[in-house]
């Protein structure tokens, strides 16, 4: 028996419903991306990073809103139903899902993009700095 078998596998409807959910939580980057591109975007997304990393480069089409900065009267204006993607540096970085700790709170609807600006740039997806320049990519 090997380390991954040691424990069993989840049985088959147990892990149905554990994958099913996991996508209530979680969108990857190609899915933003390809929705982003097509104009079809029916999230926000928003890139809740610091300030200088935000200038430096994000995803273009992003809100800059720090994690530690959202609070109800900064989302007043976008409708109760809204639907937020969170995103930070990438897997190393855990703002994205502060960032959804705090829009649950507040009763909005949340997923968080595991990968970040990291992911982002893994799948060959540009980044745009500050000054709509294209940013350069790690």
């Amino acid at each position: 028996m090997s380390l991954v078998t040691e424990v069993p596998a989840a049985p088959q409807a147990v892990a149905l419903a554990h994958f099913e959910a996991m996508l209530q939580f979680e969108t990857d980057c190609w899915d933003v991306h390809h929705t982003l591109a097509s104009g079809t975007a029916d999230f926000v997304l928003l890139d809740v990073r610091g300030p200088a990393q935000f200038a430096a480069g994000h995803i273009p089409g992003a809100t800059h809103l720090p994690h530690g900065k959202i609070i109800k009267s900064k989302l007043a204006h976008y409708p109760d139903d809204t639907v937020f993607v969170t995103y930070c540096a990438g897997p190393h970085c855990n703002g994205a899902a502060r960032a959804a700790i705090r829009l649950a709170g507040l009763g909005r609807p949340v997923k968080i993009m595991p990968g970040g600006i990291t992911g982002w740039i893994d799948e060959g997806f540009a980044l745009q700095a500050a000054s709509n320049e294209p940013a350069q990519q790690a």
